[in-house]
């Protein structure tokens, strides 16, 4: 049996305390099976990611592999957690604009001049070429007519995995990075879709 939509207006309040904190991160009202599916997979890829470095012939540095999980950890948390109806809620609530959005995308140049410094040598093209085609995709997005901006955001992705494969050479033991950073600011955190409950069916 179909049940009704959840009203546009539906937003759990955060809890108080360090559990407050958390709800306005992962978005108020998670259920247990949206934290696993952000949490596991995040630990995993934490793990695996310098794993797989480590069998590459490079010379790295304890931090360096510590940075390389904490990427991945953010990353494929950031995908799964943005991708919440949860966060869907929390992110795109009425309060939140196209300022809240860019800032947001904006603080993940930060990823980007890790990357282009520590792993690239200070690649200088690779950090002004990522960043700005980030912020153009972001605001093209969120400029965009709603009912446009998923294939919109879909065409743009695109764009940025043919960049990644065409425009830079690799980031050895990090070639999954630009993928994964560009489907977790254009896909999963932009787009504004519907918070599906647990009770919605088909």
């Amino acid at each position: 049996m179909q049940t009704e939509m959840p009203q546009p207006g539906y937003l759990p309040t955060p809890r108080s305390g360090w559990l407050g904190q958390l709800d306005q991160f992962i978005g108020p009202g998670a259920t247990p099976a949206e934290v696993a599916l952000q949490l596991v997979p995040s630990v995993g890829a934490a793990i695996a990611a310098p794993l797989y470095a480590s069998t590459l012939p490079m010379d790295w540095s304890p931090w360096q592999l510590g940075l390389i999980a904490i990427l991945g950890f953010d990353l494929v948390g950031g995908v799964l957690t943005n991708a919440t109806a949860a966060a869907k809620r929390w992110y795109h609530r009425p309060s939140q604009d196209w300022r809240q959005h860019m800032t947001f995308v904006a603080v993940h140049l930060f990823h980007v001049g890790l990357v282009a410094l520590l792993f690239r040598g200070g690649d200088a093209r690779f950090f002004v070429g990522v960043s700005s085609y980030l912020l153009l995709a972001a605001g093209l997005i969120l400029r965009s007519p709603l009912y446009l901006q998923r294939p919109i955001a879909l065409g743009l992705y695109c764009l940025a995995l043919l960049g990644n494969l065409y425009l830079f050479a690799p980031t050895p033991g990090l070639e999954w990075f630009l993928p994964l950073f560009f489907l977790k600011l254009l896909i999963s955190h932009l787009l504004n879709e519907m918070p599906y409950q647990p009770s919605d069916r088909r």
